[in-house]
């Protein structure tokens, strides 16, 4: 009878055993890092890959120019004036160059339907090849399995000259296809062949970050083996510049002056980003190089305030809260913050005092929190301004460099500098970690209340992934 006792009690024990290995097997791809090995990109100032945007940061380039004429007349809807109806405060903004050009051949696109054809999507699909080229992967390998696509998109331009215009006759058959934001995600797992999933995502300046959240959980989840998130925005007409002054968002001279006393609303910009990602574990498996590391992310809305579009401080700090303990990482770890940062005069006071409170717990008197934006570099992104920013501070942790707050002179006075022990860089900073790791933290909010927060971490500063997740020999 006692044997019989012994032995289950021995299959109970391998049982519990077991189930406690499952467990710990489930925590560890629950908080699996993620890491991301590809990049590609197109932005102001004549960006048009990775080592091209590391030299406009590390140079602290301002790229904001005239508004080019071929987009639209500036005299005619230029006024200083703020609420002339029909009229703008903008004449200068962060552009990219040729946005219409499109090699339609390369990608198997008729002409006439790559005319139809928003230059959002075509963007998208070469600058998606150039981030699996940066990754080392071969396009084609890809085909068939289930990479995921993540697109944060917010508007349409294009759309409003073709499908929307006033000239019904015009509309064809592949318009419908060109301008609908579904399809500028669809087209490229079309094109490309992929069976993962695929979204786009609209919360405004938030999208594309979002999209990055989404894209992180279902890397974990085991529905993506590999993600491509993306974010882009074109400035294609004056529409949204003149909703954009006639709410009093825009600055007069067009750039973003985050966090200086300056500030009086943000500059826009455009552009398009794209990140490969896959799971740490395939990473290391594959010996693909890895820029950085994602740790963790959140996401949550601002809830009722005091206006649908006033950002909401106390749901920010908890947003950066969540994203901490889903990363497993101490507050006075993170040394960097890419903050969203618009240089307005309501928001950057909101922001900064979210980020002085959870980021401030523990941290020391000689381990400052730096914080910056790029959007004084390039302007706001808008949809596209997650991508940008995670892009920006994955290259600095890669270059163990801060680059500069672009035209950063006066600390605004309501932001209690001294008290959350904040500082922003005025010139190119080597990055002095405050333990053995370097991580940063990424914001992104959006004006209909949808706010993201990611915490990324140098590459190469893991010796070895959790056991239970190492790839077989």
């Amino acid at each position: 009878m006692s044997s019989n006792n012994d032995e289950q009690l021995k299959r109970a024990y391998v049982a519990l055993d077991k189930l406690k290995q499952r467990l710990t097997e489930q925590e560890s791809k629950a908080h699996e890092p993620i890491a991301l090995v590809g990049i590609g990109c197109r932005f102001p100032g004549g960006v048009n890959s990775p080592d091209d945007f590391w030299r406009l940061l590390s140079r602290g380039e301002d790229a904001i120019v005239e508004v080019p004429g071929e987009r639209w007349d500036n005299a005619q809807f230029y006024s200083a004036e703020p609420g002339e109806p029909g009229k703008m405060t903008m004449r200068e903004a962060g552009f990219i160059d040729n946005p219409g050009y499109f090699d339609a051949d390369f990608f198997g696109i008729s002409p006439r339907e790559a005319r139809s054809m928003d230059p959002q999507q075509r963007l998208l699909l070469e600058v998606c090849w150039e981030a699996l080229e940066n990754a080392n992967i071969v396009p084609e390998s890809l085909r068939g399995g289930d990479t995921g696509v993540f697109l944060g998109i917010g508007q349409n331009d294009y759309g409003l000259l073709q499908l929307y215009g006033d000239d019904y006759r015009r509309i064809n058959n592949y318009d419908g296809s060109g301008n609908g934001f579904c399809f500028a995600s669809g087209r490229l797992s079309y094109v490309f062949g992929w069976h993962g999933p695929c979204l786009s995502v609209d919360s405004a300046c938030s999208s594309s970050l979002l999209a990055l959240h989404l894209a992180c959980q279902s890397l974990r989840n085991g529905e993506s083996k590999t993600a491509v998130v993306a974010g882009v925005q074109l400035m294609l007409t004056p529409n949204v510049a003149l909703f954009l002054s006639k709410v009093g968002a825009l600055a007069a001279d067009g750039r973003s002056k985050s966090f200086d006393a300056a500030a009086d609303g943000y500059g826009r910009g455009e552009g398009c980003g794209v990140v490969v990602l896959k799971r740490l574990s395939d990473a290391e498996r594959d010996g693909d190089q890895v820029i950085a590391l994602i740790r963790g992310s959140a996401v949550n809305h601002d809830g009722p305030c005091s206006g649908l579009t006033v950002p909401n401080g106390a749901a920010q700090q908890q947003l950066i809260t969540q994203a901490l303990r889903n990363a497993r990482i101490k507050p006075h770890e993170v040394n960097f913050v890419e903050a969203h940062g618009t240089g307005t005069v309501l928001g950057d006071p909101i922001e900064a005092e979210a980020l002085g409170a959870a980021y401030g717990d523990g941290r020391s008197v000689d381990n400052p929190l730096y914080i910056g934006s790029v959007k004084t570099n390039v302007g706001h992104l808008e949809a596209a301004a997650g991508i940008i920013s995670l892009i920006k501070a994955a290259l600095a942790l890669k270059h163990r460099q801060i680059p500069a707050n672009v035209g950063f002179t006066t600390p605004n006075p309501y932001i209690p500098w001294q008290r959350f022990n904040l500082k922003v860089p005025t010139a190119l900073t080597d990055w002095q970690a405050s333990g053995e790791k370097r991580y940063a933290g990424v914001s992104s909010f959006g004006m209909s209340g949808t706010n993201a927060h990611v915490i990324l971490e140098q590459a190469g500063a893991r010796a070895v992934i959790p056991e239970a997740l190492k790839p077989e020999p």
